[in-house]
């Protein structure tokens, strides 16, 4: 009886201890905001003030952003104009929180102007490719143009980047930045292609053997949802006056593996 009331004890105790080490460490709730930017387009007053106009915004959020990633297009061809990107880089630079930055289709230029722009969008801005992590959290910022238009880029292949990242990030979550989307755009009431098919299987069969919570784009200019997968792909709308558009930017909120947003506009 004796040895059946002292297991009886320690089995108590046990459960006791593990409670109270369950309560001292919790695990910690990966909760936090960050805002996007995109398609910008420096080079006229009036998208030099709205970008103005969205900076102010963003340095007063109440919810605190941990990082605003801007996913291209800050430029309208015209890197290689030194008093423009200067203006636009005076702009960007009053943020707050941490940028990070990748290439749209009119900073680094398909053509005659691409090392030239290539050169000078790492110098100003950044790598192709890049990654951070936030609250256990990994982005990963991705320069795909070469994989809408099938050319080769020298010393640098967006697949095997995002490959061997999606590789180093393991089980953590991510989430992926870049331009364009991968799929077809829809305007002028016309189905516009989008990347080729067998580019488009390999970027989608990366993403859905991976945790990969979403896929951040801009380029269209207009607010989209679509999916790869289970997998959303938010499309953004635009900073610039193009097709009419009211100036625009996210607040996006990760909690718990769910992302949810904000779209915050100006007159």
């Amino acid at each position: 009886m004796r040895g059946k009331l002292y297991r009886l004890r320690i089995h108590n105790l046990v459960v006791v201890l593990c409670l109270l080490a369950a309560l001292a460490s919790p695990v910690a709730a990966q909760h936090f905001y960050f805002a996007q930017v995109t398609d910008i387009h420096f080079g006229t007053d009036e998208n030099a003030a709205r970008a103005t106009k969205v900076v102010d915004s963003i340095n007063k959020l109440v919810m605190k952003p941990e990082c605003v990633v801007i996913t291209g297009d800050m430029m309208s061809d015209n890197i290689l104009d030194g008093r423009t990107l200067t203006a636009g880089l005076d702009i960007l630079k009053q943020l707050k929180p941490p940028v990070h930055y990748l290439a749209g289709n009119h900073d680094v230029v398909e053509g005659d102007k691409f090392a030239a722009t290539r050169e000078a969008f790492t110098k100003y801005f950044g790598p192709l490719a890049s990654k951070a992590e936030y609250d256990g959290v990994v982005f990963l910022m991705i320069y795909t143009e070469p994989l809408k238009h099938t050319f080769q880029v020298q010393g640098f292949d967006p697949l095997k980047w995002l490959e061997q990242a999606l590789k180093e990030a393991g089980d953590k979550p991510v989430i992926i930045f870049t331009h364009r989307p991968d799929v077809d755009d829809f305007w002028g009431n016309v189905i516009h292609p989008g990347w080729p098919n067998k580019t488009r299987e390999k970027w989608e069969g990366l993403i859905k053997a991976h945790n990969v919570k979403a896929v951040i784009t801009g380029h269209y200019h207009r607010d989209e949802l679509h999916w790869i997968g289970n997998v959303p792909q938010f499309v953004c709308s635009s900073v610039a006056s193009y097709f009419g558009r009211q100036a625009s930017y996210r607040v996006y909120e990760y909690d718990e593996g769910k992302i949810s947003y904000w779209t915050v506009y100006f007159e």
